[in-house]
């Protein structure tokens, strides 16, 4: 079954008097449960096929239907609904708050929703013990390594149980052993049902994917479907 339908997706820049096109008629269809790799060359358009998969940033034209409901046309408050509850987030910066423990961290995202704090925090807890760091939820992020602190972005991903995580570029900051780690993590969420979608342009974590789909100009130039991924 489809959780992502883009059809004929167009997005155009003007930079003065020149028109750019981003993503120029791109059409794909990613099934729920999937793991999908987005690489190519800097300026290709991945990051902004990305921001709208993530409901981010809007198409200029085209069709996008997001688990049966089509996401193109929502005014913004629809579309922020909309995005907090289907997807999860985690990017190549991390973006956790400094001053507040990793458990905080995580369970930002239920304040948000009127969860009540009891409760909000035993959920916190569980992502947390779910990506091997229910030893360290009172450590604030500079006393976690990069591995840890991605980790913990993970875990906040997940805080809402959306059915979508989108990854930007998880690894950029990351060794090669905290890079597999973290691809272990996504795996392992993956085998149990969520569909990730992941932007890098790591040939070698790209490969932990089963579908790459290859950008260059705005186009989906290759779409290839693995038999085993790494």
């Amino acid at each position: 079954m489809s959780i992502i339908e883009l059809t004929n997706i167009k997005k155009t820049y003007h930079m003065g008097d020149t028109i750019v096109h981003a993503l120029d008629d791109v059409s794909i269809s990613i099934q729920q449960g999937e793991f999908t790799a987005i690489t190519g060359p800097s300026g290709s358009g991945k990051s902004t096929l990305m921001n709208i998969l993530g409901c981010l940033d809007r198409p200029t034209s085209g069709l996008y239907s997001l688990d049966g409901e089509e996401v193109a046309r929502l005014n913004d408050s629809r579309l922020a609904v909309t995005r907090n509850q289907k997807i999860g987030f985690v990017f190549q910066n991390f973006n956790l708050l400094p001053r507040i423990s990793a458990l905080q961290n995580v369970a930002l995202p239920l304040i948000y929703a009127g969860v009540e704090r009891k409760i909000r925090l035993e959920r916190a807890a569980d992502n947390l013990a779910l990506v091997g760091l229910e030893t360290r939820k009172d450590h604030r992020p500079n006393e976690l390594s990069g591995g840890q602190r991605q980790r913990v972005a993970i875990a906040r991903a997940l805080i809402n149980d959306p059915p979508i995580l989108i990854a930007d570029e998880p690894t950029g900051n990351l060794d090669t052993k905290s890079s597999n780690e973290i691809m272990d993590i996504f795996c392992r969420l993956n085998e149990r049902g969520r569909t990730v979608i992941m932007v890098t342009h790591e040939p070698d974590i790209a490969a932990y994917a089963r579908r790459v789909l290859y950008v260059r100009d705005g186009k989906v130039l290759k779409d290839e479907v693995r038999q085993e991924a790494k």
